[in-house]
C-alpha cells in the first residue's frame, strides 16, 4: 500500500527557514500514529504506534509504520516524543529503536513507565527524558511545550512545536470530559493562550469528529457498572484495554462496594496495573487483589476478574475463554463486560466473541446495550470549542479514517479557517509550513509494515493475498510428467485437493482434457516446463471458475520422465 496521492512527485529539498510535517501513521487508520517534524536538517518525532491486523490480513500479529523514509537519517532524529501510553502510539517504539537504540524518547511518567515495561520484553535499555505538562524544553532547533490533555488513560499530552518557521500544535488524543476520574482535565488556558500567541498549523484528533456535541463524562458509566456487578450472581468477566487505568479504577471501585475480589488477567493487564499501582494511578484497597488461582476458591458472587480481548483478539484471554481453550470458563449466571468501544476492523471479530459467550450461557453486557463504555476522543462540539479559542491559521486533521478526516476538516471551516488552510492529507503526504501557510509539496512512498512472529517486513501485499486464496478458496496441485522427445503425457495427470470441499474424483472430469491441451502444447514445440506448468495452470483455472465458482490457488508441477 502506497500513498494515495498518485499523482503528487517527491517532495523538493526542505528550503531554509520551512518546517516539513510528514505523517508515516495515522492518517486514513486509527492506529499506527507516526508524525515526522523536520526543520533544519534535524527529525522530531511525534509517537511510535502499531495498527492491530483485520480479518483480510491473516498470520499478522502488528502492522507497523514504514521507516524507509527516516531509515537513512537515524543519526538526525533528536527524539521521540510520546503522547501518550496506549499501543497505537507507542506499540511500533521497540522496532524503531531497532535501527537506533539510542534515540531519547520523551514522555510523561505513566507513558515512559508503560514504555519501559514493554522494552524489557524486548531487552532493551532506552534513554528516556520525563515531562509533565507546562514544562518547555529546547530539543535541537525544536522548542516543545506539553499540555495535560484528558483521555482514556492517565497523564495524556498534547505538544506545541515551536520553531522560526512557526508553531505546530498538536492535540495527541484528547477530549474534554468536565468531570475526569483523576481530576486532571484538558488544560483549555494553555492551548487559548498558545493560540494568542498564534498556532501556525493545528493538528487535530479527529476520531469523534461526525460524533455531534460532547462525549459524556467517564463518571457516568459508574451507575451501569454499579447496576451490572451488583445484580449479577456468578461470576464478573470484564474485557477492557490493558492500559485503561481509570476503567479499571471504576471496575476496582464498584468490586469493592459489592464485596468482590478482582484478579487481573492476561499478561498484559498484570503488567501494566502493576506499574500504574506502584506509580499511585491506580488504587487498590488492601486483600481485594487476588490471584486467578485464588480466585477458583471463592464463591462465583464474589469473583470479578479483569482481562484483555475487548477487541477479539484471537490470543488475547477474553477470545480464549469464549473458546474454551484457557483455565477459566464461563456458564449460565456468569456475566462478561466488554467495556470498550470497537476499534474499525474489528467487529466481525468482537461479535463471534459475543455469541459464543452467550452460546456458553453468560449474559455479555457491551456498548451496543449499556453505557459501559464512553470514548476518549473529542466530539465534533469540543472540537468546535478548541478551534474557536485556538484561532489557528491552518489546520491538519488527524488520527482517524478518511470519513472522520473530511468530517474534522467540515468543522475547521465551519469555524472560520479558510477551507484553502485546511490540509487534508494521508500517509506519506508531505507538509510544508513557511511563512504562516501550510501546504502539500509531495509525496513519499509509505506502505504497511507487517510483523508476523519474528519476521517483521518480510510479509508482503502479494503473500496475503496468498494467504486469502488458501483460506477462502483452497488449494489444487497438478502434477504430470512428460516425455519430450515424443510429445506425450507419460504418467497422470493428477490433481490433489487440500480445503476444496469437494470430493476427488470430481476432477476426473477435467483430467482428459488437461491430458489434451497438455500434449498439444508439446506437439506445438513447448519445451519448457516452466510454460507448460502454465497450460496446466490455465486450464485447471478455468475449469474450475467456470464449472465450480472457485478461484483456488493452483500449483502445477510438470516433470520430465
Amino acid at each position: 500500500m502506497t500513498h494515495f496521492h498518485s499523482e503528487l512527485s517527491a517532495p523538493p529539498a526542505l528550503a531554509d527557514g520551512v518546517m516539513r510535517i510528514v505523517a508515516l501513521g495515522g492518517l486514513g487508520d486509527i492506529g499506527r500514529n507516526m508524525t515526522v517534524l523536520e526543520y533544519r536538517g534535524r527529525l522530531l518525532i511525534v509517537d511510535c504506534g502499531v495498527l492491530f491486523p483485520e480479518e483480510s490480513q491473516p498470520g499478522v500479529d502488528l502492522i507497523l509504520p514504514d521507516f524507509d523514509y527516516i531509515r537513512d537519517r537515524m543519526s538526525d532524529i533528536e527524539a521521540v516524543v510520546l503522547t501518550h501510553g496506549h499501543e497505537d502510539h507507542i506499540g511500533a517504539v521497540p522496532y524503531l529503536l531497532r535501527e537506533r537504540q539510542d534515540i531519547p524518547l520523551i514522555g510523561s511518567q505513566l507513558t515512559l513507565a508503560f514504555m519501559e515495561s514493554k522494552l524489557k520484553e524486548h531487552r532493551m535499555t532506552p534513554k528516556f527524558r520525563e515531562v509533565t505538562e507546562g514544562q518547555i524544553e529546547q530539543v535541537g532547533p525544536f522548542n516543545l511545550e506539553f499540555i495535560a490533555v484528558n483521555h482514556s488513560i492517565p497523564d495524556a499530552l498534547a505538544v506545541a512545536v515551536k520553531t522560526d518557521a512557526g508553531t505546530v500544535l498538536m492535540t495527541g488524543d484528547f477530549k474534554m470530559d468536565q468531570l475526569p476520574l483523576d481530576g486532571r482535565k484538558t488544560d483549555l488556558n494553555a492551548f487559548a493562550r498558545i493560540g494568542d500567541a498564534g498556532v501556525d498549523l493545528f493538528m487535530v484528533d479527529s476520531t469523534n469528529a461526525e460524533v455531534p456535541g460532547f462525549v459524556p463524562s467517564e463518571r457516568e458509566i459508574v451507575p451501569v457498572l454499579d447496576s451490572v456487578i451488583g445484580k449479577a450472581s456468578g461470576r464478573v468477566i470484564v474485557a477492557s484495554f490493558a492500559s485503561h487505568v481509570h476503567r479499571v479504577q471504576q471496575i476496582i471501585n464498584v468490586s469493592a462496594a459489592h464485596g468482590r475480589k478482582i484478579a487481573f488477567v492476561g499478561r498484559s493487564m498484570v503488567r501494566n496495573m502493576a506499574v500504574a499501582a506502584d506509580l499511585g494511578y491506580l488504587t487498590i484497597p488492601d486483600g481485594l487483589l487476588i490471584t486467578v488461582d485464588q480466585m477458583s476458591d471463592l464463591p462465583d458472587d464474589q469473583a470479578v476478574l479483569i482481562c484483555t480481548g475487548s477487541q477479539g483478539e484471537p490470543m488475547a484471554v477474553l477470545s480464549r475463554i469464549a473458546n474454551r481453550d484457557h483455565a477459566i470458563s464461563v456458564g449460565h449466571d456468569d456475566t462478561v463486560i466488554l467495556a470498550s468501544s470497537l476499534i474499525p476492523g474489528n467487529e466481525n471479530a468482537v461479535n463471534r466473541i459475543i455469541n459464543s459467550l452467550t452460546r456458553l450461557g453468560a449474559r455479555v453486557v457491551h456498548k451496543g446495550n449499556a453505557l459501559v463504555h464512553v470514548s476518549g476522543h473529542a466530539a465534533a462540539g469540543e472540537l468546535l470549542y478548541c478551534y474557536n479559542i485556538v484561532k489557528p491559521k491552518n489546520v491538519m486533521p488527524i488520527h482517524g479514517e478518511w470519513r472522520h478526516l473530511r468530517a474534522n476538516a467540515a468543522l475547521a471551516v465551519s469555524s472560520g479557517v479558510p477551507a484553502k488552510n485546511v490540509v487534508i492529507a494521508e500517509d506519506g503526504v508531505v507538509v510544508d509550513l513557511h511563512n504562516g501557510i501550510a501546504k502539500i509539496v509531495g509525496a513519499v512512498t509509505c506502505g504497511y509494515v507487517y510483523v508476523d512472529g519474528s519476521s517483521v517486513g518480510d510479509v508482503t501485499e502479494t503473500l496475503l493475498k496468498d494467504r486469502r486464496i488458501l483460506g477462502e478458496e483452497g488449494f489444487l496441485s497438478v502434477v504430470a510428467a512428460v516425455d519430450i522427445s515424443v510429445g506425450k503425457v507419460i504418467a497422470g495427470p493428477e490433481i490433489h485437493a487440500r480445503g476444496f470441499g469437494e470430493d476427488q474424483t470430481v476432477f476426473d472430469e477435467i483430467l482428459p482434457g488437461l491430458r489434451d491441451a497438455l500434449e498439444l502444447a508439446l506437439r506445438e514445440g513447448v519445451t519448457d516446463t516452466h510454460h507448460l506448468s502454465q497450460v496446466a495452470r490455465r486450464v485447471v483455472g478455468k475449469w474450475v471458475g467456470e464449472k465450480h465458482r472457485r478461484r483456488p490457488m493452483i500449483v502445477p508441477v510438470i516433470v520430465e520422465g
